[in-house]
């Protein structure tokens, strides 16, 4: 089963600005279904659309000190965006929504160019990375898988955390102690899901499993790191 690892953002200016260093594309999960290979076998997979990823900048050695190439996706209208914000943006770029950093970019763009799928190519296996489902405020039951109490006549401890605390000394809680709590819109990143299908000419790409996010929610797709 794949495994999970927690990625960081900068919350700013109203919007999210991802860095990276892995070639990738942002999209948009569109939903889950299931396909048959040759052989009959059933393969559940999660359907990603990549919308075209605008490139916004370029950064070079000379100037900045390394190779990028930042992309952005969704468009906004300039009221909707500060001064500072827009003025990253060409004068022939619409200024976007989001926006991420791709370091080592093997392809090589000019500002304005388009990207789409296929930029990922030929690619067998991908990291997704989005924001997970909020489940709002939950208890240690659902949100860390405790047992409970017994469900029996008398019971004084069904779905309780317990004892969390000590007495006189230290007279606290310890940090990092399981309690209730928020759960979930946290950004994910699922690794290595195996591509089963790429249709280039609806930009759609097709992976085994399941990737963090609401239907419609935005994904970031890249070349897998494990594999």
């Amino acid at each position: 089963m794949p495994g999970f690892v927690q990625s960081d953002f900068v919350q700013g200016l109203g919007v999210r600005y991802w860095s990276t260093g892995m070639l990738g594309l942002f999209a948009k999960k569109v939903g889950m279904t299931q396909v048959f290979d040759e052989a009959g076998n059933l393969t559940p997979v999660t359907v990603i659309r990549v919308d075209p990823n605008v490139v916004v900048a370029q950064k070079t050695v000379e100037a900045d000190g390394y190779k990028a190439v930042v992309v952005g996706l969704d468009e906004v209208k300039k009221s909707r965006i500060t001064k500072p914000y827009a003025g990253q943006f060409p004068e022939n770029i619409a200024p976007t929504k989001r926006l991420k950093e791709l370091r080592d970019f093997e392809k090589e763009v000019t500002v304005g160019d388009s990207l789409g799928l296929d930029v990922l190519e030929g690619i067998r296996y991908v990291d997704v990375s989005g924001v997970s489902k909020g489940k709002g405020f939950q208890g240690v039951v659902k949100r860390y898988g405790y047992g409970g109490g017994r469900k029996t006549h008398g019971s004084k401890f069904h779905r309780e955390p317990g004892s969390t605390g000590q007495a006189t000394y230290p007279a606290r809680t310890f940090k990092n102690v399981k309690l209730p709590g928020r759960m979930g819109r946290e950004n994910v990143t699922v690794l290595s899901l195996r591509v089963v299908k790429m249709d280039l000419e609806k930009q759609l790409i097709l992976v085994r499993g399941a990737v963090p996010g609401i239907d419609k929610g935005l994904v970031f797709v890249r070349a897998a790191v494990k594999k």
